[in-house]
């Protein structure tokens, strides 16, 4: 892959989050000049760039992440069912030859590699419906993260250039992800692996790649074959939530020493490896006990629902039992009102991240804080209960 000439991002600054179509094309003049700069051949730019168009869809989607919007209940119930876990079972059974080399190849089980590739695009039956170079010249150009797409859209091309898949074939998410196991760009050319020896990595056509190429990925940011991910837990009575979240580390044998035991009550491992405790639904929600291969899952998507979800379903293909205790349902916050939330939580001396309405680990980290400092359960969770109490909304 030749180096990318990232001189031309500065100037994208203009891009606002209502695009003008003056600017929009002012943007892609500007990708074009580098792509070409960059030594990608001039048919093929020309070819890209005549057919691309915005999609402000890609706008509302990368501001309503379900990863980070929806409640843990609706995440996880939404995802794993009967269909998906059986089906998982039978691909794992189908692709266990192939899936017993990549383990002893990348260290990485395949339940895991399975489990991937159902939560992303359904074991390959839902690959995106939007350009691959629409999609990113859209989100390279309206400015929030526009450095980083831009960067994306020039391996696209450059991956395009090289001609294992058809520019016109690249087609992925509203964020230009790809293949069924929806790599970006960066991540297809720096982690693709040919899996089936034919030559070429396609992610969109063969799953063999696709497999291959996502048990590389996962060793390569650190995957620790000699760990799972983590597992359910019962929490002792009297235990103290404030001692919850990613940053609260301690070794699994201290968190055994608590009385915290397994989903069916027998003591966890007394074993030296650094462990957190998360409770995604809060104190009357199921709690897991989590390790360094969590984070692993979490380098892929920066989101815990996400990575617990991933973690459940590969226990679920490999036999696994269901959760003991499901997460309770319960209303989903409004983004507006999250923001509310973190704005109050900044007023009072704590550090939540931006006012941005997403609540993750920073917010919750945050709201435990509070909570602590109020005698209250400082479990995290967000809750309409908890918002009267605050006065964030009125009874």
């Amino acid at each position: 892959m030749r180096a990318l000439t990232l001189l031309f991002l500065a100037n994208l600054g203009f891009a606002q989050s209502a695009l003008s179509q003056a600017d929009f094309d002012q943007c892609l003049a500007s990708l074009q000049q580098t792509a070409l700069a960059d030594g990608i051949n001039p048919s093929l730019v020309e070819t890209v760039f005549a057919g691309i168009q915005p999609r402000p869809r890609v706008v509302t989607a990368d501001r309503s992440q379900p990863e980070f919007l929806d409640t843990f209940s609706e995440y996880f119930g939404r995802r794993i069912n009967e269909r998906r876990i059986r089906l998982g079972r039978e691909l794992y059974t189908q692709y266990r030859p192939l899936l017993d080399r990549l383990t002893r190849r990348f260290g990485v089980p395949g339940q895991y590699v399975v489990a991937f590739w159902g939560l992303e695009t359904d074991f390959g039956r839902v690959l995106g419906d939007v350009s691959v170079f629409d999609s990113l010249s859209t989100l390279a150009c309206e400015g929030r993260r526009g450095d980083y797409f831009s960067q994306e859209f020039l391996t696209a091309l450059a991956l395009a250039e090289q001609g294992d898949v058809a520019h016109g074939e690249m087609i992925g998410s509203w964020a230009g992800a790809m293949g069924q196991t929806q790599f970006m760009p960066s991540n297809y050319a720096r982690y693709g692996v040919d899996g089936n020896g034919d030559g070429r990595i396609d992610l969109w056509g063969d799953a063999e790649d696709a497999l291959a190429s996502a048990a590389n990925f996962l060793q390569q940011i650190g995957w620790q074959s000699e760990l799972r991910w983590g597992r359910e837990v019962i929490l002792p009575q009297g235990f103290d939530f404030a001692a919850t979240g990613r940053t609260n580390r301690m070794a699994l044998s201290a968190w055994s020493s608590s009385g915290i035991t397994d989903a069916m009550g027998r003591p966890l491992p007394a074993l030296d490896i650094d462990a957190s405790i998360l409770v995604p639904s809060g104190q009357h929600g199921p709690a897991f006990v989590v390790y360094k291969n969590f984070d692993v899952i979490m380098r892929w998507n920066r989101s815990e629902h996400f990575a617990l979800t991933v973690g459940h379903l590969a226990d679920r293909i490999a036999g696994g039992a269901a959760l003991s205790k499901p997460p309770p349902s319960g209303p989903r916050i409004e983004r507006s009102t999250v923001a509310v939330l973190q704005r109050f939580l900044s007023s009072e001396g704590y550090d939540p991240g931006p006012a941005d309405g997403i609540f993750g680990s920073r917010s919750r980290a945050a709201l435990r804080a509070l909570q602590s400092s109020r005698g209250l359960v400082a479990d995290g969770f967000l809750s309409v209960e908890l918002l009267r109490q605050l006065s964030i909304l009125s009874n």
